[in-house]
């Protein structure tokens, strides 16, 4: 009997067309409602708002300058080291397939690497450290094989800078890779990604001296 009651309320609510067919006529006085029109109060608003003094170029500009993401403060590295690390992936839920099936369960493991090339190099530095902005612009800056990103710092200037783009390295990024030194340099090797920590003791630091420590 509960169960009957909850279908004909559910059924009395959700079906507009029963709804639609009873009329219980009117009861009291009635008037014309006169609530104004929601979209020409919008309208007339956004004429009477000074757009430019909340979106002028002047704030936008310090907008964009003054950024700062969540950041990671990370020492400078104390020597100069490498290892790799595995990007094997844990899937946390199912897969469909669109046809009421499972394309990859939930605990499925695969690593994107077997699959992909990353032609790039990351170079992760501090923007804040002297040192490693120059170190950095001495060897990458021209060099658009490499992209660079910084654990802190300001983007903007680095760019006006280095004349080319510079990115911030998310939390995510700096945790994916286990990066916990800088500045560091991350690329493909084979199905695993290379860390190398770099110890800045000249301007003329070859990365490629830096051995590699198998996991």
């Amino acid at each position: 009997m509960n169960k009957l009651i909850l279908f004909f309320i559910l059924f009395v609510f959700a079906n507009n067309s029963f709804a639609g067919t009873i009329n219980l006529g009117n009861f009291g006085a009635t008037y014309k409602i006169a609530e104004k029109d929601a979209i020409v109060e919008l309208k007339k608003k956004a004429t009477q708002t000074d757009w430019k003094k909340h979106f002028g170029p002047e704030k936008t500009k310090a907008l964009i300058e003054n950024y700062r993401p969540e950041i990671v403060k990370l020492p400078r590295a104390a020597e100069n080291n490498s290892f790799l690390v595995d990007m094997t992936y844990t899937l946390e839920f199912d897969i469909p397939d669109g046809k009421g099936g499972i394309l990859y369960p939930a605990g499925y493991r695969f690593n994107p690497l077997e699959y992909m090339n990353f032609f790039k190099t990351l170079v992760i530095f501090d923007g804040t450290d002297k040192k490693q902005v120059k170190w950095c612009r001495n060897i990458y800056a021209d060099d658009y094989r490499f992209m660079l990103l910084i654990t802190d710092g300001s983007c903007y200037n680095l760019s006006k800078l280095f004349k080319r783009p510079v990115f911030y390295a998310s939390v995510d990024i700096i945790r994916r890779f286990g990066v916990r030194a800088l500045p560091s340099l991350i690329s493909q090797q084979k199905n695993y990604m290379e860390i190398k920590e770099i110890e800045i003791k000249n301007n003329n630091t070859d990365p490629d001296s830096v051995a590699v420590k198998q996991p």
